[in-house]
């Protein structure tokens, strides 16, 4: 095993995830808890349990689908989501307030 690929995967996701929502979750819960160490570990398995099953899904689609067919859906579900971004997202956010 390449550990120092291992170590830098691990900080690169850990250091992305850090403001997840979940996370933010789990915070508050177990402020408000009298077991705090049930709430980790209800988390860390439900975070276990998607990141596996992302895995398997992940897997399963790779061994169905040419990797040129799955960069082709992925380049073309981008490109949808940037022009539903750019070109329909017009509306003002809730947050927002027009100064006059």
């Amino acid at each position: 095993m390449d550990w120092h690929l291992l170590g830098l995967s691990f900080i690169t996701v850990f250091l992305s995830e850090l403001g997840d929502k979940s996370q933010l979750a789990a915070i508050a819960l177990s402020g408000r808890s009298n077991s705090p160490r049930a709430v980790f570990f209800g988390a860390a398995g439900a975070l276990l349990l998607t990141s596996l099953l992302g895995s398997l899904a992940g897997g399963a689609v790779a061994e169905l689908l040419p990797t040129r067919i799955l960069k082709a859906i992925a380049a073309v579900g981008f490109a949808i989501l940037a022009a539903r971004l750019l070109l329909f997202n017009n509306e003002p956010s809730a947050d927002y307030e027009e100064t006059p």
